[in-house]
């Protein structure tokens, strides 16, 4: 699994979400359940709330995911001269476009209102 995003939950706990891939479909999980993603949603959120990704940023690259023979997913870590703390960023790779990058706590949240809709919705 994929680990997209970490936050202190009401009790006061660490509570984790994550990215799974199946044979044919992507999955976010944490400690709520598991909820299977439209097809195309990791990538319709980046290009809502994406930024192109600045390759020359310092950052350090904390995990990468394959999600399919053309498409990569990275989080990445970036201190900003201005930030005390560092933030997390996910960025979405694909041939022939340009990578994007968004906060991953922004995306773990329209990741998991899209899945959970799709669930709801049935």
């Amino acid at each position: 699994m994929f680990k997209i995003h970490e936050f202190s939950s009401a009790s006061g706990e660490l509570s984790s979400v994550y990215l799974r891939t199946t044979d044919d479909q992507l999955l976010v999980v944490s400690d709520e359940g598991h909820w299977p993603l439209p097809s195309g949603a990791l990538r319709a959120v980046l290009t809502r709330y994406g930024a192109p990704f600045d390759a020359e940023a310092r950052s350090t690259v904390i995990a990468s995911l394959q999600l399919s023979e053309r498409e990569w997913l990275r989080h990445v870590r970036h201190l900003a001269g201005y930030d005390v703390i560092a933030r997390d960023y996910l960025v979405y790779e694909r041939p022939g476009d340009e990578a994007l990058c968004a906060l991953a706590a922004t995306v773990t949240a329209a990741l998991l209102h899209l899945a959970q809709a799709q669930v709801a919705l049935g």
